[in-house]
């Protein structure tokens, strides 16, 4: 997930498909083959764009029994729960495609990137489907840019097989063939496929902590080291390795999308309340300049009541008989200045109060349409809550609960074995 400083990360995620019905929903995700999808940042008519490195030539479930009829693989041993289908995400963040040119970059880096997936799966023979999508938009940055950026990442559906030696059993009748190899078979094995590797030192000896145990590696932590080494040899030099120690390292591909996603309503939705609280003060500060108005208007109206009649004013001052100058009593001068004075400053402050009123109105406009238009953007997840809210925030929550739990429930397991995990 990108955290806005600038640099550009090497993301792998693998995903256990634990039923039919998991698999057959991955098979229509990947494959586009739904009419419609719920996920707005889908757009159909750029799903041509997408890039198969390797097609499927029938449905997923279909190649499994063929690959199985081909002795390609074997599931001899295996119990009808097991896993037998895992999916691996190869991702970068949006900007880093952006940057280097997008749609013809992210192809030649991904046609590398399923080069890396070859080596981890164990051979491009156990891989179901690779494909690079190319039609899901990058909403958050699409908006802040003012132009479609589209999110660039590779799907690569696997079976998960380790190799394993058959051996002649004591039954053999050439007793000669007793504890040798029989044959070698791909076993389907999800545990064997991803289990922690010993760390080595520099000698190539298992290193060993302060109580004497073997340390250990996760699989998560070995699957990022592997795309990033096999990234870096391929010539892509600008980007890092994903965090160690991540979440994002242990998020199934929903989880991490749904986690997003929480994320980015969250911060529309303190938008949206920001924008009403602002918008309340424009309204507030509005109402305010009015009623100033209307207050001034009202005394104006008031002096103007009082105030000498245009008749009064013309029938002040005498002119003098040779010089034709007027003259003014001292009180008709003191009354005439005492009302060209009030009615400046009257003029005045009506002229301010009108230019507040109108900033306050331009002000209360501005926010009102920042506001329609953060309320729009908002609108999906704030009908969803408003419809269904605790099924809204349980279905949320639920998702990401799941990964923690399988996660807590997965540690105390390897514990046994092993003692700490780099």
């Amino acid at each position: 997930m990108a955290r806005n400083d600038g640099i550009d990360r090497t993301v792998a995620r693998n995903q256990d498909i634990e039923t039919a019905n998991d698999l057959a929903k991955v098979q229509e995700h990947n494959e586009r083959e739904k009419d419609s999808y719920s996920n707005q940042d889908i757009v159909p008519e750029r799903s041509a764009l997408n890039i198969h490195f390797k097609k499927p030539t029938a449905g997923y479930e279909e190649m499994f029994t063929q690959m199985e009829q081909d002795k390609v693989i074997s599931t001899r041993g295996l119990k009808a729960d097991a896993i037998k289908y895992g999916e691996l995400v190869f991702d970068v963040n949006s900007a880093y495609f952006y940057n280097h040119g997008g749609y013809e970059f992210a192809k030649q880096f991904y046609a590398d990137a399923y080069k890396a997936a070859v080596e981890i799966v164990g051979g491009e023979q156990h891989i179901l489907s690779a494909v690079m999508h190319a039609d899901e938009r990058n909403r958050a940055m699409s908006e802040a840019l003012g132009e479609d950026v589209y999110h660039y990442h590779l799907h690569v559906v696997y079976v998960p097989v380790v190799e394993k030696q058959i051996l002649w059993s004591k039954r053999c009748k050439d007793k000669s063939l007793v504890g040798t190899v029989k044959e070698t078979i791909m076993q389907v094995s999800r545990s064997k496929k991803w289990t922690s590797q010993v760390v080595l030192d520099e000698a190539g000896n298992p290193l060993l902590n302060s109580k004497g145990k073997k340390v250990l590696r996760s699989s998560y932590s070995v699957l990022q080291d592997d795309f990033f080494n096999a990234m870096r040899a391929a010539g892509y030099t600008d980007v890092e390795r994903g965090e160690r120690g991540s979440t994002e390292e242990h998020l199934t591909v929903t989880q991490f999308k749904v986690q997003a996603e929480q994320q980015r309503l969250e911060a529309v939705t303190a938008q949206v309340a920001q924008a009403e609280r602002i918008l309340a003060d424009a309204r507030s500060q509005t109402e305010k300049q009015e009623k100033k108005l209307k207050t001034l208007q009202k005394e104006t109206k008031v002096a103007q009541g009082v105030a000498l009649s245009v008749q009064d004013i013309e029938d002040m001052g005498k002119p003098q008989k040779f010089s034709g100058n007027i003259v003014l009593t001292p009180s008709e001068c003191e009354t005439l200045k005492a009302h060209a004075i009030n009615s400046m400053v009257l003029r005045a402050e009506n002229t301010k109060l009108k230019e507040q009123l109108k900033t306050a109105q331009k002000s209360a406009a501005h926010w009102k349409k920042q506001f329609d238009d953060l309320k729009e953007k908002a609108q999906p997840y704030l009908d969803a809550l408003e419809i269904a809210a605790e099924r809204v925030r349980a279905f949320l929550s639920a998702i990401l609960a799941r990964g923690k739990e399988s996660q807590e429930h997965k540690q105390p397991a390897r514990r046994k074995q092993q003692d700490m995990e780099l």
